[in-house]
């Protein structure tokens, strides 16, 4: 029998582990979009989780070494660093260059969708009625972005590339924080040990980043104009939304589990709407508060206790 829905009490400490992300990634979507011109995105994602590496490993350069307990588990790995480093991320910069850092996360908002679908197709959660009410209440916040809230094209909506990339990145970022929590197979003292686990991820993950970014060179769209603006960006998105988000969010995901925490990813549109008038000049529109509406009711219904 598939496993009941639950609903476990959030504490403040969960409540702050799980909102911390959301800042630093709407951070991460603005300082992706302000960069853009200066770097291409798969090149942005390789250096900032060069630099990530670089900081962790005097943290954790022990689970690199022959015969630690990594290797045992290097496929698992490998898996985690494809969803999150080398596919979500990557992804998400990709988006931003061509849409912009609040229609990037309106549409990520459709997480907590995935979250379900996922869930439910691949680790056996039974979904409960007001979670699919709320997940249909989330589809139709985004499609309000993606129409641009010209309601009677709705039918004959066109995405931006942007757009499609960043639904793509949504469902990668789901499938990673289910595996996240189960099956957990890696051994106990990695799991234990933050900066370990999140070290060999992010080993695998630059190897995929680096073909993505070879790759990109090689079709002659790679870019990069070094600078300080520059190398402060890359500084903060390797610190902030690598390092401390990715550390947060997996410890709020095994408190709170997958379905509960990706609900806290829609606060990442509030924050970067914010964030975007400070530093972009970007004003929401009516429909991005209409979207915002709706996917929050979905969030509410979703979490409603029985």
């Amino acid at each position: 029998m598939a496993p009941c829905v639950t609903h476990p009490k959030i504490t403040p400490k969960t409540a702050f582990l799980l909102t911390l992300p959301p800042l630093l990634w709407a951070g991460n979507a603005v300082v992706g979009r302000m960069m853009a011109p200066l770097v291409s995105p798969m090149t942005l994602n390789l250096l900032r989780w060069a630099i990530a590496f670089a900081l962790l490993l005097p943290l954790a350069a022990p689970v690199l070494r022959r015969g630690s307990a990594l290797w045992p588990s290097w496929q698992r790995f490998a898996g985690l660093s494809l969803l999150a480093i080398g596919g979500y991320n990557a992804l998400l910069y990709l988006s931003l260059n061509t849409s912009t850092p609040i229609n990037v996360t309106l549409v990520g908002s459709i997480t907590p969708v995935w979250m379900l679908l996922i869930g439910r197709v691949f680790f056996g959660m039974r979904v409960s009625g007001k979670q699919w009410i709320g997940a249909v209440m989330s589809i139709a916040g985004v499609m309000v972005v993606l129409s641009r809230g010209e309601f009677e094209l709705l039918m004959q909506v066109r995405l931006v590339a942007g757009d499609l990339y960043m639904l793509l990145a949504s469902a990668a970022w789901a499938y990673y924080s289910w595996m996240l929590v189960h099956p957990t197979t890696e051994p106990t003292d990695i799991r234990r040990d933050w900066s370990a686990f999140l070290l060999a991820q992010i080993a695998f993950g630059l190897v995929w980043a680096s073909l993505f970014a070879g790759t990109e060179w090689a079709l002659g769209m790679g870019r990069l104009h070094l600078s300080w603006p520059l190398a402060a960006a890359l500084l903060f998105v390797a610190l902030g939304p690598a390092v401390l988000a990715y550390r947060s969010w997996g410890a709020g995901v095994s408190r709170a589990g997958p379905q509960v925490a990706g609900f806290f990813i829609n606060l990442t549109p509030l924050f970067t709407a914010v964030l975007s008038s400070a530093f972009l000049g970007e004003v929401p529109h009516i429909y991005h508060a209409l979207a915002f509406i709706l996917i929050v009711g979905g969030i509410a219904v979703s979490s409603s206790r029985r």
